[in-house]
């Protein structure tokens, strides 16, 4: 990813994820601003540059087999960074980590499994991280499934905990961008 693709992605964030308003995080925390990251996933250049920036942060990790997360925010980036990595001659594929088990057919937990057998080299993205507590859980479910987690990489860290409560648990975060970055 060139610092000119950065810059466009940091300004296609801020003009279609970032808003100061009250809400609710999935940490149960409240907050006066909200990335709404999708927006900026789901967004053809966007999705690209999304695609650009977390597969630049993936090759940090080594070898790696497989990029996913908990779905619905690791879905498109996920996608985005395996195919990043196709177009660059990589076999990395892309999974997704239900929210609960299938309610029918095989009841798994983990889409993509055929792609990544037992002992697979993957790491975890996610869009937005506040405390890290869905980071976790997509790498406790990760591991439950057989695979090694070697690391996270978030779009944004809203630096509210995430990098502490990741690293006390033995895992890397690695953010594409900070909130400071972000709104300074």
């Amino acid at each position: 990813m060139t610092e000119a693709e950065r810059k466009e992605l940091m300004e296609i964030i801020r003009e279609l994820s970032y808003e100061e308003r009250e809400v609710t995080l999935a940490s149960g925390r409240k907050s006066n601003f909200y990335f709404d990251s999708k927006q900026t996933t789901l967004h053809a250049k966007g999705g690209l540059l999304v695609g650009k920036a977390f597969w630049a942060k993936v090759k940090e990790f080594g070898q790696v087999d497989g990029v996913g997360g908990l779905t619905l925010g690791a879905d498109p980036i996920a996608t985005a960074t395996s195919i990043t990595a196709a177009l660059e001659g990589v076999s990395v594929h892309a999974f997704i980590i239900r929210k609960e088990p299938k309610g029918h057919g095989t009841g798994q937990w983990l889409e993509g499994r055929k792609n990544l057998p037992p002992g697979s080299k993957v790491v975890i993205v996610e869009d937005v991280t506040t405390t890290g507590g869905s980071s976790m859980k997509a790498v406790e479910r990760a591991r439950e499934e057989g695979l090694e987690v070697l690391g996270i990489v978030t779009l944004v860290d809203r630096q509210e905990g995430a990098q502490e409560n990741i690293e006390a648990a033995g895992m890397v975060l690695k953010p594409v961008f900070t909130r400071s970055e972000i709104v300074g």
